[in-house]
């Protein structure tokens, strides 16, 4: 006869069945038989007709089992582990040493998984979604159709959009800080009150043409005018460097002319 247990948990006169613990557990019958082919889980008692019947002690064993066997361990291990000569504080510490190694292990491998999953983020393309996190309002699927109308059948356009095709967000992010630190150092000479067709703002300007040059499409001197030109006679172009400081996008379209004259001479 088997008995079930209740909510209390199971009762020392409790006794189960192959097949009633394996419903109980989840460990497949096969499982069962085969623990007791090797000794591993022997049920205490067979019942006249020689079926197994497992009780509390068997039950309270087989949890330990399936514990060490999520943890990977062999059979031959766990009945180490579970060797009931064994020292009950001596067998906490291994089960504890047994849990931290097999913690340390997993601890390791997410960590490998993060390197790969880090090093394939940073080679794959950045998503339209990323690119607004990056730069905002800076970047929009309107201006974006609207240049591709504009210049998508220019050699510049062609050039460009092979090259960033390839960029991922971190090449995004270091564009953008290129971009921005340039700004900068135009608003600091301007502020500054440097004269546009000066040394100081002249050489802002041409790492303005050289950051356009490695990385969007080449860009000599003379593409780089036409550029400072659309800066001051596009209201959009004008508006993004006069937010930073007023009459920026003139000092800058300046002195792009004079770097540009100055690289003619």
């Amino acid at each position: 006869m088997t008995t079930t247990h209740d909510a209390d948990g199971p009762g020392p006169d409790d006794r189960w069945t192959v097949g009633r613990l394996a419903e109980l557990t989840g460990v497949t019958v096969r499982t069962l038989h085969h623990y007791d082919a090797v000794g591993l889980l022997v049920p205490e008692e067979r019942s006249p007709a020689g079926y197994r019947l497992y009780g509390p002690a068997d039950l309270e064993r087989l949890q330990q089992i399936v514990l060490y066997r999520r943890l990977e361990l062999p059979l031959e291990e766990i009945a180490e582990l579970l060797d009931p000569d064994a020292d009950p504080t001596e067998h906490l510490r291994r089960r504890r040493a047994v849990v931290i190694a097999h913690r340390d292990r997993l601890d390791e491998l997410v960590g490998a998984i993060d390197r790969a999953l880090e090093r394939t983020m940073s080679k794959r393309p950045a998503t339209d979604a990323e690119m607004r996190e990056i730069f905002g309002d800076g970047f929009s699927d309107e201006y974006q159709a609207e240049a591709a109308e504009r210049w998508g059948d220019t050699d510049e356009w062609k050039q460009s959009a092979r090259r960033t095709a390839e960029y991922t967000t971190s090449d995004w992010r270091a564009i953008k800080a290129e971009a921005e630190a340039i700004n900068d150092d135009f608003v600091a000479a301007k502020r500054a009150g440097l004269p546009a067709d000066g040394t100081a703002a002249m050489d802002v300007a041409e790492r303005a043409r050289l950051h356009i040059h490695e990385r969007f499409y080449d860009c000599p001197p003379e593409f780089h005018v036409n550029l400072g030109e659309m800066y001051v006679c596009d209201p959009r172009f004008t508006a993004t460097y006069d937010d930073l400081e007023p009459g920026l996008a003139r000092y800058v379209r300046d002195a792009i002319v004079a770097n540009a004259a100055r690289s003619g001479s």
